[in-house]
């Protein structure tokens, strides 16, 4: 359990139980006994939502990411030509700052092992109760005695009941029970003919009967497997505690209901006969008992005293109670759907998509290569898992940084030169002013974050949203947000956004498009020309995630790419277009 799911699962749990206590009393003279207990069917739907595939979940662009729907990928193309070695040329300045970051993933792994350590102690609770059930079933034995099975048969007519029951009694048992989802057994203590009369055998029958038609066993197995994914929250336990008295009380009032006023007073006299004798644990049984505890019978007598008619009315205002709460249930879903959205990956669908085995190329390296082809609108991919991966951009992002500048006008095609402030850095080429032309050919980081602080975090926000730039998650802070840090984007989202900026889907003035593409215009050999942009993540002075991302323009057509390379310690973005180069020698290319 990673530490979102854990605050997702324990907030929406939480909220929802804190609602319908604030409802049942606020309403408590608006809400019928058996609506108030159906209020709580609310917070098992509520409870479902955090573990349901996000696939469910999604309602629309506001919260997720979802490429062209029409998938049908095409068989995968093996290569088996192995990486030739590449000198980097003149244009490979790979410059890269290293950032310290705190590894949290052990919280995770920490939780995970707590939360499932818990749930094995409740599923051993559960195995306990599961085990004296079926030693009770193993002692129970059929009632032969006439009297009482032609009783239990009038109740079943009474309560239109025409499924086969098995009515038995057990020395085991010393309250009446129901469990069985298949096969179900009414359970009797042994001899009860001899200590209860016709009539206390009949309640009892009843409200048994009860419980069976109001599904109220397979209710039992929900209760106790939410109890068990959600043990760590306190406020479901004592939610559960309140849903299963509620049950007893709507049971009690659906009984009296069928009985003469003169008859409550003997029905409330036998739920007492057998306080608080309970044969298996309330929290972890699958089954029905009548018996309560002391604190929880004394409300179940006191409203059997109270007992009147419900009036039509009341059910009506039960009834809107209840579409209100599930209409609140029903806006979490977006909710939920954005807190648990994986924004770490997309979801990438094509039918114009050849996925290939690159992995020679690669020599090792974890990564992913993606190839777009502008004029068949072709993709081409190695690594479908990785390529729709969410990973630090890196110095990559540059490219836009500095079309957000141009856009803003924070600085112009004839003035871009940025004044150095003097601090010393690693790297002697950064430390002198810099152009824009020479801060992306030398990915100067210090003058882009300028651009940044100049440009201001709410119109780079807008920025992203207006080109769709990976997550658009800025909260890392100005000047790191695109350095290992909270944006991020995945191969293929490399490729669509580059693709974009190629055509200027954007509706960027034409002139700063072309500015950039000039300024990252790397070589031309034949009748190509290649552009492109690395970018290399260094976490605690090890390189980490390498990209090239780029494209080569023909006479005929343009290819656009991407390559991400993932390493523990020698992943670079010379490395990836040093890989990039040779894949695209192998296809023709360039």
């Amino acid at each position: 359990m990673s530490v979102l799911h854990l605050a997702v699962s324990l907030s929406i749990s939480s909220i929802m139980v804190i609602v319908i206590m604030l409802i049942r009393k606020i309403f408590k003279h608006q809400l019928s006994s058996k609506w108030k207990y159906n209020l709580w069917f609310l917070l098992l739907i509520a409870l479902l939502l955090p573990y349901l595939p996000t696939k469910l979940l999604k309602f629309g662009d506001n919260f997720t990411w979802n490429g062209n729907r029409n998938s049908n990928p095409l068989p995968s193309v093996t290569k088996t030509e192995n990486v030739s070695s590449w000198e980097n040329s003149n244009w490979m300045h790979d410059f890269s700052i290293s950032v310290h970051r705190v590894d949290l993933t052990w919280m995770n792994h920490v939780l995970t092992i707590i939360w499932i350590l818990g749930m094995l102690v409740l599923i051993a609770f559960s195995f306990h109760a599961w085990i004296k059930l079926r030693q009770i079933k193993r002692s129970t034995s059929p009632i032969n005695n006439n009297e009482v099975i032609s009783l239990f048969e009038e109740c079943k007519q009474r309560m239109n009941v025409s499924r086969q029951l098995l009515l038995g009694e057990s020395p085991l048992v010393k309250s009446p029970m129901t469990f069985g989802i298949f096969k179900t057994y009414i359970i009797l203590p042994s001899h009860a003919k001899a200590w209860l009369s016709t009539d206390e055998i009949k309640y009892i029958l009843l409200h048994e009967l009860h419980h069976y038609k109001n599904k109220d066993i397979a209710t039992n197995f929900l209760i106790v497997l939410f109890q068990i994914l959600y043990w760590y929250n306190p406020l479901i336990w004592m939610a559960f505690r309140e849903m299963r008295l509620d049950r007893e009380i709507a049971c009690d009032r659906a009984v009296l209901n069928t009985l003469d006023q003169n008859q409550h007073v003997a029905y409330g006299n036998t739920i007492i006969m057998f306080a608080d004798k309970s044969s298996l644990s309330r929290q972890f049984a699958m089954v029905n008992q009548l018996t309560s505890s002391k604190k929880q019978l004394k409300k179940r007598i006191e409203r059997i005293a109270a007992f009147t008619m419900e009036t039509k009315l009341l059910q009506l205002k039960s009834i809107l109670i209840f579409i209100l709460l599930a209409g609140f249930v029903v806006s979490q879903i977006p909710i939920v759907s954005a807190m648990t959205y994986d924004d770490d990956r997309i979801d990438f669908d094509n039918n114009n998509t050849v996925y290939e085995d690159l992995s020679a190329f690669f020599n090792g390296y974890e990564g992913s290569f993606i190839l777009y082809d502008l004029q068949e609108k072709q993709y081409n991919i190695y690594n479908k898992d990785k390529s729709t991966l969410r990973i630090s951009p890196n110095s990559t992002y540059k490219i836009y940084s500095a079309l957000f500048a141009l856009e803003s006008e924070v600085i112009t095609r004839n003035d871009n030169t940025l004044k150095w402030n003097g601090e010393s850095y690693p790297y002697q080429v950064w430390n002198q002013s810099q152009n824009l032309f020479t801060a992306l050919e030398n990915s100067v980081s210090w003058y882009f974050q300028q651009l940044d602080e100049k440009v201001q975090i709410k119109n780079i926000e807008s920025y992203l949203d207006k080109i769709q730039y990976g997550n658009q998650n800025l909260s890392g802070g100005i000047e790191d947000y695109w350095l290992e840090s909270s944006l991020k984007i995945s191969p293929i989202e490399q490729v669509q956004t580059l693709r974009d900026f190629y055509t200027n889907k954007f509706g960027f003035d034409g002139k700063n498009i072309q500015f950039i593409k000039d300024a990252i215009k790397l070589e031309t050999k034949a009748n190509a020309t290649l552009y492109g942009k690395t970018g290399t993540g260094t976490v605690n002075g090890k390189n980490v995630n390498g990209w090239f991302i780029g494209y080569v323009e023909m006479e005929n057509n343009t290819y656009i790419f991407a390559t991400n390379i993932e390493s523990g310690h020698h992943a670079s973005g010379s490395k990836a277009a040093e890989i990039t180069k040779t894949i695209l020698r192998d296809k023709g290319i360039y």
